[in-house]
């Protein structure tokens, strides 16, 4: 084991960065996937899915407003496809489904919609099973059983095929797999090479979607699986089924308690981070059987969750109110910040007032939601303390939804939150400085490219959720994923983009979880590839938590 000397940290702000300066003198970003921001079809129109509809649904999405807010994916769930394959195997789509649009185009070509969704302004998402046959078959939301609906088989081909008509993004079910009893880290991993071979021979990036519905716990093997450089998977099943107009299921109602265990699901802050992000299934807002006040929250929760925000809802059927929901830019930017990593609940002072914070990319900044899962009026106060902030130092806090400064106040703030409702709050204060763990050169460690001996960082106990700024140099051609484990739990995957052979260090963030009883944690970082990193110091900041 190396050993490892301790000193403190200079407060700076936390994200995946370059090594090189800009002009003001600052850090550069590194280029980090930040969550998807989308629609899909499947909520709103379950197996229905056609042409016109994906037509009406891009240009409601233009016309809204969701575009400059940021919304980008325009994604074709299940029912896009009837299974049917050519003698070659390649994929065969009606004609009448999906015709041409202009002149030129040939009816059955889905290269026909992509083209009218990328001359909107938006991206392409399509839709798969990781089985033989998808879940048209095992479980049709309308109409007849669909066999063959799956990839199984077709990996290579049906993925290329994909990034040849111009798709961006791809979603894989598990209907098949599921019901085949295949084992989902196998299966995904082969897929995720499936697109990384697409992706080089047609130079066209496909974003990777698992939907796996948190079967075997995909945020301990998704991050990062087969190599892929960003990626979402899914923590739960859906919150509600297909709710579409017209049809035997248009009684349905989403409800307010699936949003809530769909969030409570999704938390699993030790795999989130520079563009890995757990996806507790795409979003309500707008949907039958949720009141504004339930949207507004069921938003608020999505965006301290740093979580996927794909929109299941009828675009063209939005109202003011739900736009104004969607589109609001200090949430939106809470989902969006650079850091990318989770929200941490950090207080439960009684069952169901919780106080749940997002560390940001700015240093000393913080989203803090105040959340009341109970039936009656509460006061829910966070500390500075609570949230890694200077208690005796003045921090400005302001409502995100109103976009009110609230002033600039010390030790903890404190609201009156009604039943079944939220405030949400950004806090920017002096950050506490964390402690910084230096790999010792006496160690006999060199940091060459190449050493695969594991690394092992002793610091101080963890008592709950830790923030880690992890400081490295990448010098090879491209970015490279190592295992942490921490006090022997299970590793997750941590993506160390490139820094450059001729640039200095650069820093990755991501949060670490235990519960040490003993005088020390250990944080250890091995290499399941060729191309190894050099690690050359961490920061934790503990955050603690029930």
């Amino acid at each position: 084991m190396l050993s490892i000397a301790a000193f403190a940290m200079w407060s700076e702000p936390c994200f995946a960065h370059s090594p090189g300066k800009s002009a003001s003198g600052q850090l550069n970003r590194s280029a980090v996937a930040l969550p998807p921001m989308g629609w899909s079809s499947w909520n709103s129109f379950s197996n229905t899915v056609d042409s016109n509809v994906i037509i009406q649904q891009t240009q409601a999405l233009v016309s809204s407003g969701m575009n400059e807010a940021g919304y980008k994916y325009i994604n074709i769930d299940e029912g896009w496809w009837m299974g049917k394959r050519d003698r070659d195997g390649n994929i065969v789509v009606d004609s009448k489904q999906w015709p041409a649009l202009q002149i030129g185009e040939h009816d059955g070509d889905m290269s026909n919609i992509v083209r009218f969704i990328h001359n909107a302004g938006l991206k392409a998402g399509i839709y798969t099973d990781a089985g033989e046959a998808g879940c048209s078959f095992y479980g049709p939301d309308l109409g007849p059983p669909v066999p063959h609906t799956g990839s199984e088989g077709h990996y290579e081909q049906d993925f290329l095929e994909f990034a040849r008509w111009g798709f961006d993004y791809v979603k894989v079910d598990w209907c098949g797999g599921d019901h085949e009893k295949l084992d989902p880290v196998v299966q995904y991993a082969e897929i995720a090479q499936a697109i990384d071979r697409a992706e080089k021979i047609t130079g066209h990036r496909l974003y990777y979607s698992i939907c796996n519905w948190g079967s075997k716990s995909p945020w301990s093997w998704a991050p990062g699986i087969g190599g892929v450089r960003a990626d979402i998977w899914r923590t739960s099943g859906d919150i509600v089924a297909p709710i579409v107009a017209g049809t035997p299921n248009a009684n349905r109602r989403a409800s307010f308690a699936g949003v809530l265990s769909n969030f409570d699901q999704g938390i699993h802050n030790e795999a989130q981070h520079t563009g890995f992000y757990n996806d507790p299934d795409m979003m309500m807002i707008g949907m039958p059987g949720l009141s504004q006040l339930q949207n507004k929250v069921h938003m608020s929760l999505w965006a301290i969750s740093g979580a996927p925000l794909i929109v299941g809802t009828d675009l063209s059927k939005l109202d003011d109110a739900t736009k104004a929901i969607l589109t609001n830019q200090n949430v939106l930017s809470v989902d969006q910040d650079p850091l990318g990593i989770q929200a941490i609940k950090v207080g439960e002072p009684h069952p169901g007032l919780q106080v749940w914070i997002k560390p940001m990319s700015t240093a000393g900044g913080r989203a803090v939601l105040l959340l009341n899962r109970t039936p009656s009026l509460a006061t829910i106060e966070v500390t500075w303390e609570q949230i890694g902030l200077e208690p005796d130092s003045p921090a400005s806090v302001r409502d995100l939804w109103t976009g009110k400064d609230l002033g600039q106040i010390k030790s903890s703030y404190a609201a009156a939150v009604p039943a079944g409702d939220a405030t949400f709050l950004r806090v920017d204060g002096s950050e506490v400085t964390p402690t910084r763990y230096d790999a010792s050169p006496s160690a006999g460690r060199k940091g060459a490219v190449g050493d695969k001996e594991p690394l092992s960082f002793v610091v101080a106990p963890l008592k709950g959720i830790a923030v880690v700024r992890i400081f490295y140099q990448n010098l090879s051609e491209q970015p490279v994923i190592a295992e942490l484990r921490v006090d022997g739990q299970t590793p997750t995957n941590i993506l160390f983009p490139l820094t450059g052979k001729d640039r200095k260090s650069g820093s990755v963030v991501c949060e670490v979880r235990s519960n040490q009883g003993d005088s020390s944690s250990i944080l250890t970082f091995s290499w399941p590839n060729s191309v190894i990193p050099i690690l050359k110091s961490i920061s934790v900041q503990p955050f603690g938590g029930p």
